[in-house]
């Protein structure tokens, strides 16, 4: 798994990347430690001086625990949280802190299942941004291409004229609906805490006002009650986050689709070359993006089969998550950060389509003419299916055809732009929903292609 200076540029990942960094984990981790002694200071559990004490530390030793030397430390237990609870209690000591009064009632999961959903929130803020950023440039090219037409492809073949607006319109939403997911998911991420058995009762009766006010200090969801084996939560982040690494590699897919050389309907602002070939225009952002959302299903599967915790504390489930969660957010960040980036200012040739609408000399509206055609005969199908299959078909001259409908009427049926069903509406409707303004462009997409088109 990409992490680091190499690789997390090329994949998107620099800014979600740092939001989940070692240093980033510690800080997290450290967070809740100082939030815990201020939730209880508040309810009376330690006294408000040592919560001071505690919180100004913890933000100290967040700048200055090596995260080698504390993953080293962390082998014996098991996880980073003892040793780093053993530090900020040494650190504490010096203040005169008693050591009962650090981490009081809590356990290891508490402490590093909050840190995660503190992680989730922090790194997921970037994922959404960046999904709207990509809606947004993705529903710009819809208005701007509303009336475009373009072929439709099904299983790699020209189908039906569509518009190219329809195409983003379809991009737009399902980028939409990834971030309202993703949202709605990270809005009720909760808090951990729930003791070294679920039950606080190191802390009863105040355990789960504690975990209430914890909740609250962290901006996080209140918990309920603890969660320490009962994985739902963990499998919805990883599951909203796999639907948006998908929504993210259709949209990929397209354009990497549509600016192959024997298309040439769209092309990337800022087109990668190659070291060997120097006419290649690769639409890179698109293809590190598909690149990045490609690996997050195994992950979301790795999250989903790991959701088997057995009584009240998992010996390797939960183990198992950490870098898994922190993996499939730092990919689907990427994802979404290089879809923007190939969405905003993409160039689209509709004398491409154009071209491309004509190459089956009009075999994409065999529907049409078929239906047109059974008015006059039971036959239709056939004859258009005989037609098509010749070595060099042409229905607006083929006899069969002619025999029952002039050439007036043929070149009608035959028009593209004339049989885009509810192409325009699916546009309007998309951008309705969302509140965008229906018929204008968008001063985020050029109306111009941009750049000369390529030719064949």
């Amino acid at each position: 798994m990409s992490r680091g200076e190499l690789f997390d540029p090329l994949f998107g990942a620099t800014a979600v990347g740092a939001a989940l960094s070692d240093r980033a984990w510690i800080t997290a981790l450290l967070d809740v430690e100082a939030a815990l002694a201020r939730a209880e200071a508040e309810l009376g559990v330690i006294e408000p001086g040592h919560a001071d004490v505690i919180d100004v530390t913890a933000k100290q030793l967040a700048d200055r625990i090596d995260p080698a030397e504390l993953g080293q430390a962390a082998v014996a237990g098991g996880n980073p949280v003892i040793p780093l609870v053993g530090q900020l209690r040494a650190a504490c000591a010096a203040a005169g802190v008693p050591a009962a009064a650090v981490h009081k009632g809590a356990t290891s999961q508490d402490i590093s299942d909050t840190a995660l959903m503190l992680l989730a929130r922090r790194a997921g803020v970037l994922v959404i941004t960046d999904l709207r950023a990509a809606a947004d440039a993705a529903a710009a090219l819809a208005r701007t291409h509303r009336d475009t037409p373009m072929a439709a492809r099904t299983l790699g073949q020209q189908a039906l004229p569509t518009t190219f607006g329809a195409l983003a319109a379809t991009w737009c939403a399902g980028l939409d609906r990834a971030a309202g997911g993703l949202t709605a998911v990270l809005a009720e991420l909760p808090v951990q805490f729930g003791g070294a058995a679920g039950t606080l009762a190191a802390l009863h009766p105040n355990g789960l006002a504690v975990a209430t006010e914890l909740a609250a200090a962290l901006g996080l969801a209140d918990q309920g009650i603890p969660w320490h084996a009962e994985r739902t939560r963990i499998g919805e982040l990883a599951a909203v986050l796999g639907v948006a690494a998908g929504a993210i590699a259709k949209t990929a897919t397209d354009i990497i689709a549509l600016a192959a050389t024997e298309i040439g309907e769209v092309a990337e602002d800022a087109p990668g070359g190659s070291s060997a070939m120097p006419h290649k225009r690769n639409a890179i952002a698109a293809i590190t993006a598909r690149a990045a959302a490609r690996r997050v299903p195994g992950l979301v599967a790795d999250a989903l089969g790991s959701m088997d915790h057995e009584l009240q504390r998992a010996a390797g489930a939960w183990h198992a998550e950490w870098e898994t969660i922190t993996d499939l957010l730092r990919l689907t960040g990427g994802a979404a950060h290089r879809s923007a980036q190939s969405l905003t200012g993409l160039h689209v040739y509709p004398a491409a389509m154009a071209r491309n609408l004509a190459v089956t000399k009009g075999l994409l509206l065999a529907e049409r003419v078929t239906g047109a055609l059974s008015a006059h005969t039971d036959d239709a199908r056939e004859i258009v299916t005989a037609a098509a299959i010749k070595e060099n078909p042409e229905l607006a001259t083929d006899p069969a055809i002619t025999a029952y409908l002039g050439p007036d009427r043929l070149h009608e049926l035959l028009d593209p732009a004339d049989y885009l069903g509810h192409a325009r509406e699916i546009v309007d409707r998309v951008l309705t929903e969302r509140g965008g303004v229906v018929g204008l462009e968008s001063p985020t997409a050029p109306a111009n292609p941009g750049p000369m088109e390529p030719s064949l």
